[in-house]
């Protein structure tokens, strides 16, 4: 695919695509009938519309879905990719110092808007930056946090400035049968009958044995993980239409800044991302049925893309020399300024509130 063909993705043309889409079908290692554990959830505040567990919804007709990997939990697999090889010189490496450990910003569940930026010496340009975005300028965060504008951003707790992702993808698997499991564990000795420990009925300490692996603890009736007799599906979506929103003050600098955005976000969209997910979930890709990957336009035509990875990290490196990759920089996060953080005036707090209320 030439570069021609990618830039043109980026035109403000009624007719430009609306997105590049990727649909991926998966099964677990073990074959298409695997066992497959799903990530589970704390029950709702009111348990009667969601009593925790798995994220099965009903679909009627004995149908249902069920979320494997869910939106936010893939960006954080995926963006930290940025770090490493020879995608690392395609974006700003900022990490911070906290005590006895070094994180880098793609390993913040927050990204540019987490805690431990937020409280740094990466604060006011972070926060300069947020509001730039806000007003209609997205080249000062793309300096400093690119992946910030693909991901997606809220700085919920500061000036409220928000940047939609362009890049989301999930995992899903179809009409599953949801099992349960139960276990058994048995101490190495029976350690009141060896006289090793004092014999009692007092209910507190019989806790502190069976917390600390003195007693016999059965394990009835809990998560089995689930068999999906439907697909396992991986849908990724690169927002086009989004990324066309974003600007800088000048033409020149949106179209580099567009192009910059496209690279990364191509970058990531083709670099395979499915595998180990959580103890009980190793994913591959079904062998029998090819990923299909489309270009979808306004009017709903659809047309198949023969984008490559190759492709992607060429654009990539030609667009991110264009536009100028950020300096790296290594700060140390500032103890105080996370004291004042968590005991600012009535503003902050009733920022902090609102944010965490939304």
């Amino acid at each position: 695919m030439s570069e021609l063909k990618i830039e043109a993705w980026l035109d403000d043309s009624a007719d430009a695509p609306a997105a590049l889409v990727l649909r991926e079908y998966l099964t677990p290692v073990e074959g298409r009938d695997g066992i497959l554990f799903p990530p589970t959830f704390a029950a709702a505040e009111n348990s009667r519309d969601f009593p925790g567990g798995y994220n099965i919804n009903d679909l009627g007709a004995g149908e249902n879905v069920c979320l494997v990997d869910s939106v936010g939990s893939q960006a954080n697999r995926i963006e930290p990719m940025f770090a490493s090889s020879e995608y690392a010189a395609l974006v700003p490496q900022l990490v911070v110092i906290a005590g006895n450990k070094t994180v880098s910003i793609l390993d913040a569940g927050h990204r540019a808007a987490d805690a431990i930026v937020r409280c740094s010496e990466l604060k006011s340009g972070l926060q300069t930056a947020f509001k730039s975005l806000k007003q209609g300028d997205a080249v000062p965060l793309a300096r400093l946090a690119p992946t910030s504008l693909v991901f997606g951003v809220w700085d919920s707790r500061d000036t409220q400035a928000k940047a939609p992702r362009l890049l989301a993808a999930t995992i899903h698997a179809f009409n599953v049968a949801k099992l349960t499991r139960s276990a058994q564990y048995n101490p190495a000795v029976d350690y009141v009958e060896e006289g090793l420990l004092e014999k009692t009925e007092d209910k507190t300490a019989l806790n502190a044995y069976s917390e600390r692996g003195f007693r016999h603890v059965p394990a009835s009736g809990t998560h089995g993980g689930v068999i999906a007799r439907g697909d396992i599906r991986r849908d990724v979506t690169l927002h086009l239409a989004a990324l066309r929103l974003l600007r800088g003050q000048t033409p020149d600098e949106t179209a580099k800044l567009r192009a910059y955005l496209l690279g990364l976000a191509l970058v990531a969209f083709t670099r395979p991302a499915v595998g180990f997910l959580r103890q009980g979930c190793n994913l591959v890709i079904d062998e029998a049925r090819k990923p299909e990957t489309r270009l979808v336009f306004p009017d709903g035509r659809r047309e198949s893309s023969s984008l490559t990875h190759g492709d992607a990290l060429a654009f990539a490196k030609r667009a991110a020399e264009a536009f100028g990759v950020g300096e790296s920089r290594a700060v140390n996060f500032d103890k105080e300024a996370a004291k004042g953080d968590t005991t600012g005036d009535g503003k902050n707090k009733k920022t902090t509130k609102k944010a965490a209320t939304t």
